[in-house]
């Protein structure tokens, strides 16, 4: 019978590019090549180039470790891209605008890049008092509601290498710029299951965030709402919780 290797070494060179990538994907962490071939079982030399050539198209990148990579640019827009689509879209705008309408405030959906979150879907509040943050806007992970939620789900040794290497620059007079206490922020986050942004990105805006989960617990996305302080207080916001979860499931929903 065919080792592992022969068999894998089988696969066709046109889907071996896939096949990485979906890995990697599985993963939700950074690889190196090597970890990725124990389920591929290709040959060494093949491994390496596949990464090379992934990497130099800027589908992957390399870590500041030297040997592992995450997803490129290239990639995360692909996959932005997939969400995107029209069918998913139109579900999802559906889930947007009964939470919307519901809380009455402007809701969004947010998406990890690479040192920020980037909203990718949006329904305004009808109020005529609303703080513009388009699609597409990129906002920092540290002192929004949708970053905090997101550094709340990344393994211990990658939130201390983030918190080691940002400018924790302040936006506000209430932006967290101790690491400590940031540190303590988001493991309040972690603990509790949603973040919140006390007018710590904008000055008299305020923001809940949950996450939008994959069917392998990871995040992949965060639902937040934000408005103003003049309509809406921290606290008050609060009770729009277990609705704005409650959407975070019905659009978890959509990724099956």
């Amino acid at each position: 019978m065919a080792d592992q290797s022969d068999i894998n070494d089988t696969i066709p060179t046109n889907l071996r590019l896939l096949l990485v990538l979906e890995e990697l994907s599985n993963a939700g962490v950074p690889l190196t090549p090597t970890e990725v071939n124990q389920k591929l079982g290709l040959p060494k030399p093949t491994i390496h180039r596949l990464f090379a050539t992934l990497e130099s198209e800027g589908f992957l990148q390399r870590e500041i470790d030297g040997r592992s990579y995450t997803p490129g640019r290239r990639l995360r827009n692909l996959s932005m891209g997939v969400l995107s689509s029209l069918r998913v879209r139109t579900a999802r705008l559906s889930v947007l605008n009964a939470l919307a309408e519901h809380i009455g405030e402007t809701c969004n959906i947010s998406v990890p890049d690479r040192d920020s979150m980037i909203y990718i879907d949006r329904v305004e509040t009808k109020w005529p008092l609303r703080i513009q943050l388009p699609i597409g806007t990129s906002v920092p992970f540290y002192c929004t509601a949708s970053g905090k939620m997101y550094l709340s789900m990344l393994k211990k040794a990658h939130l201390e290498r983030y918190l080691a290497s940002v400018n924790l620059q302040p936006r506000t007079d209430k932006t967290i710029t101790d690491p400590a206490l940031l540190l303590a922020e988001v493991q309040k986050t972690r603990d509790r299951g949603y973040s919140e942004d006390n007018e710590e990105f904008m000055e008299g805006m305020i923001a809940i965030a949950v996450p939008i989960m994959d069917v392998h617990g990871r995040l992949v996305s965060t639902l937040s709402f934000h408005a103003p302080t003049q309509r809406l207080s921290l606290q008050d916001a609060g009770a729009h919780l277990e609705r704005l979860r409650a959407g975070a499931k019905d659009l978890a929903q959509l990724l099956v």
